[in-house]
């Protein structure tokens, strides 16, 4: 029993996000884990609060990634237009972003090579086929990671679901539990 409950365990967790298990009988569940109702009821809270921290750090993700995809097509775009004015003899005048709300304009002659930011101000000058390779890549990256991050807090929400359900249950249970109580008592007191 035990290897069959580490092995649903491990397919239930979703890249380090514990899953949340469904409490049927909160009788069982209570004498497995060997808590006490406000004991239980304290756990169930702490792995909420848990919960809505890392989906709170994976919304910020999923809103980087979202802000990044535009800003690689972008880049890709002018790339591609480059390299259709490639021997036309004719120059591209672009506006481009100095600093926020500041722009400037500029001719861009037949050129080679573009130079492309990665980051952390650091700038590096590719040929305009291996930029393009560079950002197409690095758009696959970020739209595949942005499913991975859909489907985790899909897998999220879930595990919220399940265990405010379960708080739910585990109350509902000890009112239950104490008018049952209060019912035998009243009951032998007559």
């Amino acid at each position: 029993m035990e290897t069959s409950a580490s092995t649903s365990a491990s397919v239930t967790e979703r890249r380090g996000i514990p899953a949340a298990a469904f409490v049927e009988d909160v009788q069982i569940y209570l004498s497995q884990t060997g808590l006490d109702v406000n004991s239980a009821l304290a756990f169930l809270q702490e792995r909420l609060q848990q919960y809505r921290v890392v989906e709170m750090k994976l919304l910020a993700q999923q809103r980087d990634l979202q802000a990044k995809i535009p800003d690689i097509e972008k880049c890709l775009d002018v790339v591609a237009t480059l390299q259709a004015k490639k021997g036309t003899g004719e120059a591209l005048i672009a506006d481009f972003e100095i600093s926020e709300g500041i722009y400037s304009r500029a001719r861009i002659e037949d050129t080679d090579s573009v130079c492309l930011w990665l980051g952390a101000n650091v700038m590096l000058e590719y040929s305009r086929e291996e930029a393009t390779a560079l950002l197409q890549k690095n758009l696959e990256n970020a739209k595949a990671s942005l499913e991975v991050l859909v489907a985790d807090l899909q897998f999220l929400r879930d595990q919220v679901t399940i265990t405010q359900v379960t708080i739910a249950r585990v109350y509902n249970w000890d009112v239950h539990q104490r008018r049952l109580q209060q019912a035998v008592a009243t009951a032998s007191e007559s």
